[in-house]
């Protein structure tokens, strides 16, 4: 499948700060890539890099098979970016600001005004300065920015922050609507159901490093296992209690108890009540779940996702 961003190498520093270190990535044409990771760990410097608005220290960074540096005027007419705080002229009505966007692009190729508006929900807004509007329609303007130039590339900055779960769902569905264009999307999102259901693979960054990448379910999988279940008991057990378990693949220790991650739960609980009756223990709480991708970066990092 052709490339739309090639990454390797990647190092920026901010002095003797180092925000991403050596980080290697490749985002496919035509799919919806995930970066995840939480605050500090260099995924937004990451995507400032991709996006064009800062520069690397050292390595190679190619987007759309060009570079920023030596043809961006063609990449800028090519790439849209919606940011997670977009500041924007405060006296200009919805439709102003839109038509002021849609007149930095070639006529042919950009979207109509009406189609953003019915797109976005803002067709009663339309008038609406941009000073009145609620966070969320602030939100939803800012994404029909990134698409009035009707980019091959989008890059969505946590776009659904703010959003009612109504408009929510009407973004998924705008995105799902590039993807079946061709369009490619990069999401950075810490809404784990929204990657799970947007992305056809994910990239996990942390410490400035890509430490994981693939599908969700993929991740997921090679984490620990598909589903989880959280026990406590009275006594209570130390983790490695279990660890031997028939179909558990791995145990840890967990705030309120402990964590196995198993596959087949048909296997796994059955032993698993052998051997609390085994060492005398009694279950006084039992939850068996679906994993999660943030039960993945848990696994990998330590730190929940929305850690800061």
């Amino acid at each position: 499948m052709p490339t739309a961003i090639r990454i390797l190498g990647l190092v920026k520093r901010y002095g003797d700060v180092v925000a991403v270190d050596g980080l290697d990535l490749e985002v496919r044409m035509g799919e919806c890539f995930g970066l995840l990771g939480p605050n500090g760990a260099g995924k937004t410097t990451t995507v400032e890099v991709m996006e064009g608005l800062i520069e690397s220290t050292a390595g190679t960074v190619e987007v759309l098979g060009r570079t920023w540096t030596t043809q961006r005027e063609d990449l800028q007419a090519r790439v849209g970016v919606a940011l997670q705080e977009t500041k924007l002229f405060e006296k200009l009505t919805v439709g102003e600001t839109l038509r002021l966007f849609r007149s930095f692009y070639d006529d042919a190729r950009a979207l109509q005004v009406e189609t953003l508006l019915t797109t976005m929900q803002l067709t009663e807004k339309r008038s609406t300065w941009v000073q009145k509007l609620s966070g969320g329609q602030r939100q939803r303007l800012a994404v029909a920015l990134g698409l009035i130039g009707d980019p091959e590339l989008l890059f969505l900055d946590e776009p659904t922050t703010g959003l009612d779960p109504q408009s929510r769902r009407a973004l998924w569905d705008t995105i799902a609507g590039l993807k079946q264009r061709g369009k490619t999307v990069v999401l950075t999102t810490h809404y784990m159901d929204e990657a799970e259901q947007l992305c056809d693979r994910v990239g996990i960054v942390d410490h400035g490093k890509l430490i994981a990448q693939g599908t969700p379910s993929e991740l997921i999988h090679e984490s620990g296992g598909f589903h989880l279940v959280e026990l406590q008991t009275e006594p209570p057990l130390p983790p490695d209690a279990l660890a031997d378990v028939n179909g558990v693949r791995s145990v840890r220790a967990q705030a309120n108890g402990i964590a196995l991650a198993i596959d087949e739960p048909h296997i796994a609980l059955p032993a698993l009540f052998v051997r609390l009756a085994e060492r005398q223990a009694r279950p006084t709480r039992l939850l068996s779940r679906a994993a999660t991708l943030d039960d993945v970066f848990l696994a990998l990092t330590g730190r929940n996702l929305r850690e800061e």
